[in-house]
């Protein structure tokens, strides 16, 4: 039979998980008599007992922590584990590294897999967009920080940093005005249901609501560079006035300029390119470079990492949000 999880008892109680888990750890602080009560009455009945390995996790500290990444190939990873290991590493911690491969049922089993290594705390970049994918780790009170992609139904509890994706796209609305444009078409790769590229697409509809911008979105996933190229065209045919092309993520980018060399598309002549970067690259494209909305992904897995440590220290599963700026680098390609 499948062993009882401190969720099968929240749900039986009529409580919250966290509820349950303060129970367990005797903090009744906050918590009535009526739902004490009811909750020993359930435990009782259904002689739920913590398993062995969450009981030890919270009595023992292991200096592992578990760091999941949506696509180890993406050099986002690099970035953001290598700003995690310089803060982690000189705090006495070791890392042990999965990647989701933008695959939640991957993804899910090394959730398992940080669970039964005892790691003292998770960062992770999500692949899911549920946060129940993420519950073993606060059944078993582990300290955890989202990073990087959003997770609409995460607990206002549960640590976050990530940058400011919709507010940095909707204010390049007056950028673009200022610069003649009338048209906006972004270009996706939603590798992951959990997407950046989820915020940028809502920041761009809102300025085009805001400024009167005609706008549309190609997403590439499952299709090739000759599709691309098929479909752009199509567009571009069909718009009048000034448009600009915004690449939402760096891969994308190297598909676009391929696309363009075949459409014999000079930028800014013809089109404005930008491109929502995670590294300064792009600027040896060309002779001045390509126009950046950046994220510095190394600040990015500092700031998750401090979060995290701070969970461990005084030895709470609460952590705020963190939202960083995106910078604009101005390059004359727009």
């Amino acid at each position: 039979m499948r062993r009882l999880t401190i969720t099968d008892v929240a749900r039986e109680a009529g409580v919250s998980t966290t509820t349950v888990s303060r129970y367990l750890n005797g903090h009744f602080e906050k918590m009535g008599e009526e739902t004490k009560e009811r909750v020993a009455k359930t435990i009782k009945r259904l002689n739920y007992a913590p398993s062995a390995s969450a009981q030890k996790l919270r009595q023992n500290e292991s200096h592992l922590v578990g760091v999941l990444v949506g696509e180890i190939s993406n050099p986002f990873s690099s970035l953001l584990s290598k700003g995690i290991y310089d803060v982690l590493q000189g705090a006495g911690y070791d890392i042990l590294l999965m990647n989701a491969d933008n695959s939640t049922a991957t993804e899910a089993r090394a959730l398992q897999r940080f669970v039964a290594q005892q790691v003292d705390g998770v960062i992770a970049q999500p692949s899911a967009i549920h946060f129940s994918q993420f519950q073993t780790l606060t059944d078993a009170n582990i300290p955890l920080v989202l990073v990087d992609r959003e997770v609409p139904d995460q607990p206002a509890t549960v640590g976050r940093v990530t940058s400011a994706n919709q507010d940095a796209c909707y204010y390049l609305g007056p950028t673009l005005v200022e610069r003649g444009y009338q048209n906006i078409i972004t270009v996706s790769a939603h590798f992951a249901e959990a997407s950046g590229q989820i915020p940028r697409i809502a920041g761009f509809q809102k300025a085009s609501r805001t400024f009167g911008f005609n706008y549309s979105n190609i997403e590439t996933k499952g299709h090739d560079k000759d599709w691309l190229r098929a479909t752009l065209s199509h567009q571009l045919a069909r718009l009048t006035g000034r448009t600009v092309i915004i690449s939402l993520m760096g891969p994308v980018l190297f598909d676009l300029l391929a696309v363009f060399k075949e459409l014999g598309l000079k930028f800014p002549k013809d089109v404005g390119l930008v491109s929502f970067d995670d590294w300064e690259w792009s600027r040896y494209v060309s002779d001045d470079g390509i126009f950046l909305l950046r994220q510095d992904m190394e600040l990015m897995g500092n700031m998750a990492a401090t979060a995290l440590l701070k969970q461990l220290q005084t030895k709470t599963l609460t952590s705020p949000t963190t939202l960083l700026p995106v910078t604009t680098i101005d390059r004359p390609s727009l």
